[in-house]
């Protein structure tokens, strides 16, 4: 049975840092793709979950969201079966319940994982909480 679980949320003041750490289990084989989604606060009824990361086990690739770029780091350590979403220079607007997805079906692009499928992840963690203070 797969299961992903999240861990590193927390409380950080504007400015700080946090790194959120995914770790899989289960997998028959690689998953395709892996990527971090984002639920801002007040938005858990609609569902709707923004991709900040969304990283290929396939090429390599890598893709962040513009609101991200620069201040996110996506890394993989396969040893341990983890993912890490490294996130510097915290503002209150990164807010929210991060989940980590993964995909085992095909896929088009990590572009494509993160901004446009309506079906991003075909297994999901439970999300961690993080909280930046203004």
């Amino acid at each position: 049975q797969v299961h992903l679980v999240e861990s590193g949320g927390g409380l950080v003041q504007t400015g700080g840092s946090l790194r959120l750490a995914c770790t899989t289990s289960g997998f028959t084989g690689d998953y395709k793709a892996i990527g971090w989604f984002r639920q801002a606060p007040g938005e858990e009824n609609e569902g709707v979950r923004e991709g900040l990361s969304c990283y290929s086990s396939t090429d390599g690739s890598t893709y962040y969201a513009d609101s991200v770029v620069g201040r996110f780091t996506f890394s993989r350590d396969n040893a341990k079966n983890t993912v890490y979403l490294e996130m510097n220079n915290l503002k209150p607007e990164d807010s929210g319940t991060y989940y980590c997805t993964a995909k085992t079906t095909r896929f088009l692009s990590v572009r494509n994982m993160c901004v446009v499928d309506p079906v991003p992840g075909d297994y999901w963690g439970q999300g961690t909480q993080v909280t930046v203070s203004s």
